[in-house]
């Protein structure tokens, strides 16, 4: 027998330029709240050729902090302060790789207005949901920015999904 042994979704991993303006976000965005700090901001530096092999960093990358936020339900959110010699900017949707994660609400006209109070950018009021296996009344998104620029979507789904007619498979919601 074969026996999957994933479970789920444990956080995602964001990097941000100051951790403390990070968590204030989250918290006034999301309600989110402080966890635990991994490698504290007033604790010692994490660098050297072990943590940029394991980590896979640029060589000379200072990990400066590392924190672990806990949203209402779902994932965790892992914050960390580094600061190397090579960063990058924030991908956009239309880059390679992680480009947004979604936050399911369930009045979305009141998250937009905390992610704005908290310091985000929305690119547009929120729009009915499109794509034909996710329209329904009130079913609606979309998408913002942070402060450090990562790309969040606000997503409310009150009606029932149509791909559920065609589907025995569930979409995981809150």
């Amino acid at each position: 027998m074969n026996h999957n042994p994933v479970r789920g979704m444990d956080h995602i991993g964001i990097t941000v330029a100051d951790i403390d303006a990070a968590t204030r976000f989250f918290i006034d965005a999301f309600g989110a709240k402080v966890l635990y700090d991994s490698l504290p901001l007033e604790g010692e530096d994490n660098q050297g050729e072990h943590n940029d092999r394991v980590l896979h960093l640029v060589p000379g990358t200072v990990v400066k902090a590392v924190r672990m936020l806990q949203l209402q339900h779902g994932p965790g959110v892992e914050l960390f302060q580094m600061e190397g010699p090579q960063q990058r900017e924030p991908v956009r949707p239309c880059d390679y790789g992680l480009q947004h994660f979604a936050v399911q609400v369930d009045d979305i006209d009141e998250a937009v207005k905390r992610f704005e109070q908290a310091g985000g950018k929305m690119f547009t009021a929120p729009q009915p949901l499109t794509f034909p296996a996710e329209k329904g009344e009130g079913n609606c998104f979309c998408y913002g920015q942070t402060p450090w620029g990562s790309i969040i979507e606000l997503i409310s789904t009150p009606s029932p999904l149509p791909y559920r007619q065609h589907s025995d498979l569930e979409r995981w919601k809150p």
